[in-house]
């Protein structure tokens, strides 16, 4: 189905929320926009949004699989508005967010469906889940310009940490069970990104319920959203494998001609496989085996 705007969807495909979990995918360029609505699409959601431009078109047949709605990725504060509206639409449902040429792992996301990870993380009270952003690139920045291969990706597989994340009332005294987390891209090329988009973490997945924001570096309205586990145990994360910053970083004039490559020596091959990110501690199984 295809609407010609936000509201245009909330007015004639309610339906597509009456049942969870909802990806949002905002699709900003022409990169990979198929590849990233089919691996959503193979992990269970129930419903698939792409909001998008009308200049970028859908494979045939993801044209009755997604709904297709009018959207500008660039207009300021874009992202947390239509998150703001999806939300007052659809209280109690679960909603992960991305962009294109990003995608989503959870452990054991092989053999297991975003609904049955999510349903247990529910039994845990969890009403949120955090994810890291972790940075894909091509090595081959002549053979990739615009830094994107699904063939050929690649990652860090060391040079991440996490810092107090401090309470803006209180600089002495950190949140509770939240952190700020660095690394990949942004930590290694940080003089090409400014200080407030360096973090990694992203609480990407959501149940919906009266009056929640998203906001921009983020994080949302309630604190208990932002928090990385429950007070009693570990709980589960997830990580979303993301060419954005390297797209981000060969767009910009800036950073282009001073980056010629992003390998590195702790560079390795991107297996998309749930147990790679495991292994490298990019997120956390919890109490779910």
């Amino acid at each position: 189905m295809r609407y010609d705007s936000l509201d245009d969807f909330l007015a004639r495909g309610q339906d597509a929320l009456t049942r969870g979990p909802v990806a949002v995918v905002v699709v900003e360029d022409a990169a990979e926009i198929d590849t990233t609505l089919r691996h959503h699409q193979q992990l269970g959601f129930r419903a698939l949004l792409a909001l998008m431009p009308d200049d970028f078109a859908l494979a045939p047949d993801l044209l009755d699989a997604v709904h297709r709605i009018r959207f500008d990725p660039y207009a300021e504060g874009a992202l947390q508005a239509a998150v703001a509206r999806l939300n007052d639409a659809a209280p109690g449902i679960w909603f992960y967010y991305c962009y294109n040429a990003e995608y989503l792992f959870y452990p054991f996301c092989e053999t297991r469906t975003i609904g049955e990870m999510l349903a247990f993380h529910a039994e845990e009270r969890r009403d949120a889940m955090l994810t890291y952003v972790i940075d894909l690139y091509a090595p081959d920045l002549e053979r990739a310009p615009d830094a994107v291969s699904l063939d050929h990706a690649m990652l860090d597989r060391s040079g991440y940490y996490a810092l107090a994340r401090l309470d803006p009332d209180n600089h002495n005294h950190p949140k509770e069970r939240q952190l700020d987390f660095f690394g990949g891209l942004r930590w290694r090329f940080e003089e090409h990104v400014p200080p407030e988009r360096r973090k990694i973490d992203r609480i990407s997945i959501f149940r919906a319920k009266p009056g929640l924001r998203l906001r921009t570096d983020h994080t949302f309205s309630d604190e208990e959203y932002n928090t990385y586990a429950c007070p009693w145990h570990n709980n589960l994360t997830a990580a979303v494998a993301s060419f954005r910053t390297a797209k981000a970083l060969r767009a910009n004039p800036g950073s282009r001609y001073d980056i010629t490559s992003f390998r590195w020596r702790n560079s390795v091959p991107f297996e998309w496989h749930s147990r790679q990110l495991l292994d490298l501690g990019l997120m956390e199984p919890g109490q779910w085996f």
